[in-house]
């Protein structure tokens, strides 16, 4: 006897032809991303709606289209489709088992995680973790990642996280900014081009507060990565209000000086989070423990 639940469980086939035509828009768009004919998208279409007892498809003439019940299942599952083609690549990359699923913030990622990467690697060879850059919050129920490194005050429901760094602000510029002109105190930083980054949008005016300076209706050029507001500094453009962490190497060689006074209280925190559902799984597990040691702040796990 077929347990009920296997019996609500369509191919895989079937579910990629109905999440490629509400997708796509179109059984012709559908078949070509399958590689596949036509009639064979219609056939696994028809075997969908017979298995499951219910109208999917809406036919006019010749063309296709998904009844809202359908496009919501078209929604649910492409998640879960995601989740089976990265498992499926996890076993073909790794058959040992142990590799990781990670989101990570460009910059930081860059500057301050992949450097010591390295040292992971050389300790846990069995273990690989994937990487990709994603700028803003996400779900983890609809992204197939186990954890995720964000930037915040670790106010993520359903997860758990490991802090990294806190991340002090410098107000940075290019030498040649402040050759002719004298900061005496932070207001007369009002009167200079400000740099503003997207992720950190009342960076400037909570930097102004810190000394009791109005910054109302402070304005600037504005930019949406580390990586082109740093050049823009670099190139004299204006004062822009930098991670500690990301300008170091640029002081260091005089690209960069401090505009005024020294690095702001902490406006946030990077942290590694992750699903409370993932907190048992043993590369996350171990790659956790081994950033922990690495973490500027040594905190409990899991909190």
């Amino acid at each position: 006897m077929i347990a009920p639940q296997r019996r609500l469980l369509p191919s895989i086939a079937s579910l990629r032809a109905l999440e490629a035509l509400d997708r796509l828009g179109s059984a012709t768009a559908a078949a070509e991303e399958l590689n596949q004919t036509q009639s064979a998208v219609s056939r696994q279409l028809q075997a969908l709606e017979s298995q499951l007892g219910t109208t999917l498809i809406v036919r006019e003439r010749k063309t296709m289209r998904l009844t809202p019940a359908a496009a919501e299942y078209a929604a649910t599952i492409r998640g879960a489709l995601q989740v089976i083609a990265q498992a499926s690549l996890k076993v073909q990359i790794n058959p040992r088992g142990g590799s990781l699923n990670l989101a990570i913030l460009p910059t930081f990622g860059m500057r301050w995680l992949v450097p010591r990467l390295p040292d992971f690697a050389a300790r846990h060879p069995e273990i690989t973790i994937n990487m990709a850059t994603r700028l803003k919050p996400f779900d983890f129920a609809s992204e197939p990642f186990d954890a995720a490194i964000h930037f915040g005050n670790a106010e993520w429901p359903g997860t758990e996280n490991l802090k990294l760094k806190t991340e002090n602000l410098l107000p940075v510029c290019a030498p040649k900014v402040l050759r002719d002109v004298t900061i005496a105190h932070p207001r007369d930083m009002l009167d200079m081009p400000l740099l503003h980054i997207e992720t950190r949008p009342k960076a400037w005016a909570q930097w102004f507060e810190s000394y009791g300076v109005d910054a109302s209706g402070i304005s600037g050029t504005l930019f949406d990565q580390f990586s082109t507001i740093l050049q823009a500094a670099v190139h004299g453009l204006g004062v822009a209000l930098l991670p500690d962490y990301l300008v170091q190497q640029d002081l260091a060689d005089g690209n960069l000086v401090v505009a005024y006074g020294g690095p702001t209280r902490p406006l946030g925190a990077y942290y590694l989070v992750w699903p409370v559902a993932k907190s048992g799984d043993s590369a996350l597990k171990t790659f956790r423990d081994w950033l922990a040691t690495r973490a500027e702040d040594e905190d409990p796990l899991p909190r």
